[in-house]
């Protein structure tokens, strides 16, 4: 007699209480054998492609593309073949599976985490200053544990789940597209090229110009809504529009957050109910600036001078325990800001790099974020916090603190203003700043110390 077996979504690595389904490689009846490719998933972290567990008959699997699949929940049935080879009972495969389904998955300890998405750009090399790619906080958990992906053959086509998951987002179809990465599979900038020019499309006959535009005048055969019509507030009988009541949403549908906006809207309401947040701001003179200097390296060097005046800027604290960790080294936040939502991966020992080490360093985060190949222990166990939200607008702001962080810096938008000087005044360049910090754990006194140890830092010629 035939066994059968449940695989249970198991905890990917990310301390998440659910992800989201990108791809199945297998439909129900087909037969996998075991730890081959049998769904690809998103969470808060990156596409991750898990194996199955099992050799057999694939009997049901629960839920389509885009369903949401809380942890412990059954992903899939299978019917079991005992001529293919089985893992055994008590091998250890990282996955949660069984007959039935956990009772609940584990509430995860809380862990660093604070954010800020940033879109560094590269430094140009020119003797102007260098346009900084600025930072907007937001936030981030993860494990440690790293799940590597591998180009997968499926459909004859090779690629990651992330690539495959960014073809779909996109529109474009995979077999279609030109193959530049390695053994023939297809990259991201393959799949972001085909998009750009069309050559791809998901469901797109190739088919000559001319066909399209002989048959463009059989407008009885478009189904979808003309949107150059003008819009009028009279009915067609020439009457007074009504209006919707107040509350009602006349366009659009409830769309469930997924992956790293997900996980952001729990982390932002959670760190909203513990937090005791106070916010000050000033303006860091960047007068004296001789050209070529990075907007990002000066304010990350400006950062661990003032971590290392004012210890308790650079700490956790644990609002149960009422306990404080002051740390000796400065990983600094600096988030990524992507289509999919905010990646935060940590700028390691800080304190330690020169202006080119941070260029380096931010930039390869941002690339291997743009990838999806960061490991998730570079996500977190960040001492502090940036945002250089002025790449976009505004001056100040009040960027959220994320438990167990202490504090967050925000950078505004850089401006010319009248400065008075011996003999008159003059214009000066300066860069908004906004120190927000717990106010559990340091004083404001602290806090302004913090502060102008950084504007003394920036106000340096390099």
């Amino acid at each position: 007699m035939s066994q059968t077996k449940n695989f249970n979504l198991p905890d990917l690595g990310e301390g998440l209480p659910d992800a989201t389904i990108v791809e199945w490689f297998v439909k129900e009846g087909d037969v996998i054998k075991l730890d081959e490719p049998l769904v690809s998933m998103e969470t808060a972290k990156a596409v991750v492609e898990v194996p199955s567990p099992f050799s057999g008959k694939v009997l049901k699997l629960s839920g389509a593309a885009g369903d949401i699949i809380p942890t412990g929940s059954v992903l899939a049935s299978f019917e079991l073949d005992p001529n293919l080879p089985q893992r055994a009972d008590g091998q250890d495969t990282g996955h949660s599976h069984g007959h039935a389904a956990p009772a609940a998955a584990p509430t995860p300890p809380p862990l660093p985490a604070a954010a800020a998405p940033v879109a560094a750009e590269e430094a140009k090399p020119a003797a102007a200053e260098r346009d900084d790619a600025g930072t907007v906080v937001g936030a981030m958990q993860s494990s440690n544990a790293v799940h590597a992906e591998q180009a997968l053959a499926v459909g004859g086509v090779k690629a990651v789940p992330a690539v495959r998951a960014m073809a779909r987002k996109l529109g474009v179809d995979l077999s279609r597209v030109a193959a530049t990465g390695t053994d023939g599979a297809v990259t991201m900038a393959d799949v972001k090229q085909a998009a750009a020019n069309g050559t791809a499309k998901l469901g797109a006959a190739p088919a000559p110009v001319a066909a399209a535009a002989y048959a463009a005048p059989a407008p009885a055969q478009v189904s979808a809504p003309v949107q150059s019509e003008a819009r009028t507030p009279l009915s067609a009988a020439g009457k007074p529009m009504r209006t919707q009541p107040p509350g009602v949403v006349a366009k659009g549908q409830p769309e469930p957050l997924k992956g790293v906006r997900r996980n952001m809207a729990r982390v932002m309401a959670d760190a909203h109910s513990k937090v005791v947040p106070t916010t000050l701001n000033d303006d860091a003179d960047i007068h004296a600036w001789l050209p070529g200097n990075d907007v990002t390296a000066r304010l990350v060097r400006s950062i661990v001078v003032a971590a290392q005046k004012v210890p308790a800027m650079n700490a956790w604290f644990d609002g149960e325990a009422l306990t404080r960790t002051l740390h000796a080294q400065v990983d600094i936040g600096i988030a990524v800001d992507t289509d999919d939502g905010l990646f935060v991966p940590a700028l390691r020992n800080a304190d330690m790099l020169d202006a080119r080490g941070i260029r380096e360093g931010v930039n390869r985060l941002r690339e291997q974020v743009e990838s999806r190949s960061i490991a998730a222990s570079e996500l977190s166990g960040y001492t502090i916090s940036l945002s250089n939200f002025g790449m976009f607008a505004g001056r100040y702001a009040t960027p959220v603190v994320v438990p167990p962080c202490v504090a967050i810096v925000g950078a505004g938008r850089a401006r010319h203003q009248m400065t008075p000087v011996m003999g008159g005044v003059e214009a000066h360049k300066v860069i908004p700043l906004s120190v927000t910090f717990d106010h559990r754990a340091a004083t404001g006194g602290e806090a302004a110390r913090f502060l102008r140890a950084m504007m003394d830092d920036l106000a340096l010629a390099s």
